[in-house]
């Protein structure tokens, strides 16, 4: 799994720890370095218990290393939705309030340099982006708005409630966020608390992700816990339930050098962006959707038992090398191994055979649509 790259590091820094650490060790979770937290990779149960949970009721995940942020433009300045859309290629202007929006920074090259949440409440936007890339984006941000719009960083928990049981079990402790479907927030008291609760996840399941005081993070897992169909869940379990829900994984699927189309990004991209080509890296994206990209990120499913992991050569069946894995292990949903990496264009298609190169054999695989497990997201009407 990709977190493995991350569980051991020469003179590391002293490791960061979330509000619910203490909670974690009493569960008895291996914690590891990720991101710079000390975080659960898993419970005693282990990580093919907590991933067929999360997909059965309801798995507890702490993402507090992420960061967030709330931006408000200055006086005078436009919306920080329109100021965001100078960033991103995303839609971010055309938000209603208490809607969320999966996007990309780009760089003037055309590449990620990072994926992130935005919700829009009022003329404020509110972002999640990810632990590892945090100090970076939240200061390129600052800086490339800055006269027009402030951020302000957010010391918040974040706690994610992940799967079928996951709506009925939060609606028993707050009421209001009932009608709330995907990729929609609300912000919601809970006890005297502002809690954010946003309906989106890493899992493919139904979920929610709660942004709460850190002094309340506790209480409120404990509450969540106290149901039957509720466990803690770890990094592992989070790696294996994303991957089978086709979702990337920054700094390994998605990086500073792949683009929005290689990377099938492209339906984050309206055609009021696309034509305004307005946002970091336009030209090269342009040209990507105009004349295609030279290679693109795809599923894979190998034959056998064997996974291919991240750095697996991907091959013709002639032995020319046409890309390379970048997530894979075993999918405990499906009871196979299951991939996604990267190709060269004409290997792309659904149904393509291609050979994997694990340990020296050249494992014959085919390429794939995604997800792999079907998503169960609440999209609802509106």
């Amino acid at each position: 799994m990709s977190v493995e790259a991350t569980l051991s590091s020469a003179d590391r820094p002293p490791l960061a720890r979330t509000p619910l650490f203490d909670l974690h060790v009493a569960a008895g979770a291996r914690m590891v370095a990720f991101a710079g937290y000390d975080m659960p990779v898993q419970y005693r149960d282990g990580v093919l218990h907590e991933h067929n949970h999360t997909r059965t009721r309801a798995g507890l995940f702490d993402v507090s290393h992420m960061g967030q942020a709330r931006l408000i433009p200055t006086t005078g300045a436009a919306d920080a939705a329109a100021l965001m859309e100078r960033l991103v290629p995303g839609g971010i202007s055309t938000l209603d309030e208490g809607r969320i929006r999966y996007t990309v920074l780009t760089n003037a090259e055309g590449g990620i340099r990072d994926d992130l949440m935005v919700t829009r409440f009022g003329d404020t936007v509110w972002l999640v982006v990810n632990a590892a890339c945090k100090t970076e984006d939240f200061s390129y941000i600052a800086d490339a708005l800055d006269g027009h719009a402030r951020l302000e960083v957010q010391d918040r928990a974040l706690v994610a409630l992940q799967g079928p049981r996951a709506a009925a079990i939060l609606q028993g402790h707050i009421e209001a966020i009932a009608d709330l479907t995907f990729m929609q927030a609300r912000w919601v008291d809970w006890h005297g608390h502002a809690l954010l609760v946003s309906r989106c996840g890493y899992t493919g399941e139904d979920g929610f992700e709660i942004s709460l005081p850190p002094e309340t993070a506790t209480q409120f897992s404990a509450a969540l816990l106290g149901d039957a169909d509720v466990e803690l869940i770890g990094l592992g379990a989070r790696d294996s339930l994303r991957l089978e829900a086709g979702l990337c994984l920054y700094g390994h699927d998605i990086d500073i050098k792949t683009s929005p189309a290689e990377a099938d990004l492209l339906w984050t991209i309206p055609k009021r962006r696309r034509d305004a080509a307005d946002y970091p890296g336009a030209a090269l994206v342009g040209a990507h959707i105009a004349s295609g990209a030279p290679r693109y990120r795809v599923g894979l499913l190998p034959e056998g038992r064997a996974p291919a992991r991240e750095g697996t050569e991907i091959c013709a069946p002639d032995g020319t090398v046409v890309g390379m894995v970048t997530s894979g292990g075993f999918s405990p949903t499906l009871g196979r191994p299951v991939a996604m990496g990267y190709v060269h264009a004409d290997f792309a298609a659904p149904d393509t055979s291609v050979h994997l190169m694990v340990r020296g054999r050249a494992l014959p695989a085919r390429v794939s649509t995604m997800p792999f497990v079907p998503h169960q997201y609440a999209r609802g009407t509106k």
